[in-house]
C-alpha cells in the first residue's frame, strides 16, 4: 500500500505543476527585476505626473496591488514548498533505506572476513603444530643418529 502512495506522489497533479510554475516565476531574477522596474516606473510617473496623479503618495493603489499579489502568490508558494518537502522526505527515506542496507552488507562482509581470518589462524596454528612435531621427530632422529654414530668416549 505504501508503494502505491509513493509512486502516486512522483506524478504531479495539475495544481502542483501550476504551483511549481508560479513559484519558479515569482522566485526568479527576471520577475524580481521586472517588478522592481515597474514599481519604480509607477512611483516616478505618479510623482512627476503632469496631467493627473492616479495614485498619489503614499501610493495606496500600489500598496493594494502588492498586497493582492502577495496574498495570491503565497498559497502557490506554500503548496510548492509542501510538495518539495514531501519529495525531500521520500528521498531522505530512500537514502536511509540504502544506507541501512549498505551498513548491513558491510557488517556481513566484516563477519565473512573475520571468519576467514579465524580459519586462516586455525590453519596456521595446525601447520605450526605439524612443523613442531616434524622438528621434534627430526631432533629425535638426529639425537639417535648422533648417539649411534658418535659414541661417547
Amino acid at each position: 500500500m505504501e508503494k502505491s502512495t509513493s509512486s502516486k506522489r512522483h506524478r504531479s497533479s495539475t495544481g502542483e505543476e501550476i504551483a511549481d510554475i508560479v513559484t519558479a516565476t515569482v522566485g526568479s531574477w527576471k520577475f524580481i527585476l521586472t517588478q522592481s522596474f515597474l514599481l519604480c516606473l509607477w512611483i516616478v510617473l505618479n510623482i512627476i505626473g503632469w496631467i493627473r496623479h492616479w495614485d498619489e503618495y503614499p501610493f495606496i493603489l500600489l500598496n493594494l496591488a502588492l498586497s493582492f499579489q502577495a496574498a495570491y502568490a503565497t498559497p502557490f508558494i506554500l503548496m510548492s514548498q509542501n510538495r518539495q518537502s514531501e519529495v525531500d522526505r521520500l528521498k531522505a527515506q530512500k537514502d536511509f533505506d540504502i544506507d541501512t542496507k549498505a551498513e548491513s552488507e558491510i557488517e556481513s562482509l566484516h563477519q565473512k572476513i573475520d571468519g576467514l581470518k579465524e580459519r586462516e589462524i586455525a590453519d596456521l596454528s595446525r601447520m605450526l603444530v605439524i612443523q613442531n612435531e616434524s622438528i621434534q621427530r627430526l631432533e629425535d632422529m638426529l639425537a639417535r643418529e648422533i648417539a649411534t654414530n658418535h659414541p661417547k668416549v
